[in-house]
């Protein structure tokens, strides 16, 4: 199996006329793109990470990232493995006296947790392959800011 780098592009809001519904978009760099549709919460946390937010209330992620680093355990990756059914499956990958674990995750969840630990995320290949879409057959999208303002 081979893992690409992917890099968060943003977080939106698709519009639709059966309502709204956040997602993520992973790229690898390409024009391809991978939509992870998530829930409103995570999609407020993913983009409270990628803004480097310090909130006076913390994300239950922050939270994670804090009970980690007090008991010495890294992040050292996300893995997006698998996806099924338009279901995505990955595990974050933990570092700990040169141990490694792995714990399933929601990929939602775990790319609040990467963010914030700087760490990276990998796509396997063959899901890039088989759910990869090029931006101009996503349907309309509004930024999560943008959509949250209105």
């Amino acid at each position: 199996m081979t893992a690409v780098v992917c890099s968060v592009k943003g977080v939106f809001v698709v519009l639709s006329p059966a309502g709204t519904v956040p997602v993520v978009l992973l790229t690898d760099g390409s024009l391809r793109l991978l939509p992870i549709f998530i829930g409103f919460s995570e999609a407020v946390s993913i983009k409270s990470a990628l803004k480097r937010e310090v909130l006076p209330r913390p994300f239950t992620h922050d939270l994670f990232i804090d009970t980690f680093q007090k008991f010495g355990i890294r992040i050292t990756s996300l893995q997006i493995d698998t996806v099924s059914d338009g279901v995505y499956y990955a595990q974050l990958v933990l570092s700990h006296d040169h141990h490694e674990a792995r714990i399933d995750c929601r990929p939602s969840d775990g790319i609040a947790l990467a963010l914030r630990a700087d760490a990276p995320v990998y796509v396997e290949q063959e899901v890039l392959d088989n759910a990869g879409q090029n931006g101009d057959t996503l349907p309309p999208l509004v930024d999560l800011e943008t959509f949250i303002k209105q």
